[in-house]
């Protein structure tokens, strides 16, 4: 197996994509916050005490998509031209899933990975004062379709 972050003496580099022709990427990635059912509660009635939770992960998690570079130092700059982020209140927490979308040189699965993370993160901020136990159970790519390799799905 050859890693392509790493050079011939096995130091970390960026992956040059410079002479990849851009085509259309999309991937998508789901997360899940657990809740207690007195948050879960406070989330359907909108009494939670920090707000709307729902809006501020979403923005959150759009936001952090577009971040991606900043936050892993060997992922590209790339043009996101497009992020939904979906939350759903569930009997035992909170859903999440986002689509992202770009045309250019390399993919955007950690773009949407990030996206449904950030979010995650976000539900936990917003709730943690009612249910200091609500959690991140999983976050994971879904789907990726364009470049090379193709489509795949989990």
């Amino acid at each position: 197996m050859r890693f392509t972050h790493l050079d011939a003496s096995g130091q970390a580099r960026m992956v040059d994509v410079t002479a990849k022709v851009p085509s259309t990427r999309t991937a998508g990635a789901e997360a899940f916050v657990s809740c207690s059912s007195e948050v879960v509660a406070a989330l359907r009635d909108g009494t939670v005490p920090k707000g709307d939770v729902l809006a501020v992960a979403r923005i959150s998690g759009i936001s952090a998509a577009k971040k991606v570079p900043e936050l892993l130092p060997l992922a590209h700059v790339i043009g996101v031209h497009a992020v939904t982020l979906d939350l759903e209140i569930v009997d035992d927490g909170v859903a999440i899933t986002a689509e992202v979308g770009a045309h250019d040189r390399t993919g955007v699965e950690m773009e949407a990975l990030t996206a449904v993370t950030v979010a995650a993160l976000s539900v936990v901020d917003m709730v943690k004062g009612v249910d200091r136990s609500a959690e991140i159970v999983h976050a994971r790519i879904t789907h990726k379709s364009g470049g090379r390799s193709g489509s795949w799905t989990r």
